[in-house]
Parts: C-alpha cells; sequence; structure tokens
C-alpha cells in the first residue's frame, strides 16, 4: 500500500473514533444541560440587547478589562521647602528637577543643599 493510501486509511480511522466519541457525548445529560442553559442565556442577551462583556460586568465587575476602568493615579510628592542660608532664597519643589536646586547642588554638593531642607509638606 502506498504512503499516501495509509495516511487517507489512518485519517478515515481517526474520523470514525471522533465521529463515535461526538456521538456518544451527544447522548450525556450533562452535554444537553450545557446547551440548554446556553440557548436560554443568549436569547436572554438577545432580548435585553446585551453582550457577553456586558453580562460579566454585572456579574463580575472585577473582570471587566483594565482598560474600561479607571487607572489609579500615583501618589502626590510631598512638598519640600529649602532656604539657602548664604542667600536667603528660599526653594518650593515636589521634585528633584527644580532649576534652582540643581544649581544649588551643583554649587554645594548634594548633602550641604539637603541640610537646608527648612520642613517638608504633604
Amino acid at each position: 500500500m502506498s504512503n499516501l493510501l495509509q495516511q487517507y486509511a489512518q485519517q478515515e480511522r481517526q474520523m470514525q473514533q471522533i465521529a463515535e466519541q461526538l456521538e456518544k457525548m451527544k447522548s450525556d445529560p450533562r452535554l444537553k444541560a450545557e446547551i440548554e442553559f446556553k440557548n436560554q442565556l443568549e436569547a436572554l442577551m438577545k432580548e435585553y440587547d446585551k453582550s457577553s462583556s456586558d453580562v460579566l460586568g454585572i456579574l463580575d465587575p472585577a473582570s471587566v478589562s483594565p482598560a474600561s476602568q479607571p487607572t489609579a493615579q500615583r501618589r502626590k510628592r510631598k512638598l519640600k521647602i529649602y532656604e539657602n542660608p548664604n542667600t536667603g532664597e528660599v526653594v518650593e519643589t515636589r521634585g528633584g528637577n527644580q532649576k534652582t536646586l540643581k544649581a544649588w547642588k551643583d554649587e554645594h554638593g548634594d548633602e550641604t543643599v539637603e541640610s537646608w531642607l527648612v520642613r517638608t509638606e504633604d
């Protein structure tokens, strides 16, 4: 027998086995109940013009995609107030990228400028 013919016969046997398995599944009462539930649910969704994602959102709001949920915002940085003891100049900043503060750090060093921290506010 040729290789192609053997392959065909093998595929045919597999098809018969799958067909037998399908027939066995069709007679299973659990599958029948699942199919009936699915059909009734789809009919109900159609009646109320709802999609599966709408139903999921109603049943389990946590399962709704993150894109539609409001994003958590980053915590606001604390306000730091520095006072230069040499000039008396005051700088208020929520980040380390402030122009005057950077200039002070370049001139006097990080540790020295950090020692000029007067107070921190929320």
